[in-house]
């Protein structure tokens, strides 16, 4: 394999440059809906301390929030 050329998990189909960068931009508009869809459980995950010593929390799950 090429080293300039990026690993992915699928076959890399032919994209014009035009086509390469909308997709881009999709991609981008996708993860920054999710990000702020999700922003206070990433925010929670990403401050929760992940050790194994960690104790699970007593507070109970928000039965109003969406899990999905």
């Amino acid at each position: 394999m090429n080293e300039h050329e990026p690993s992915l998990w699928f076959a890399k189909p032919e994209l014009s440059d035009e086509t390469a960068a909308q997709i881009l931009d999709f991609l981008h508009e996708l993860i920054t809906g999710f990000e702020n869809a999700y922003y206070d459980q990433l925010q929670r995950y990403a401050s929760f301390d992940h050790s194994e010593n960690q104790q699970p929390s007593s507070q109970q799950p928000d039965p109003n929030e969406d899990t999905f």
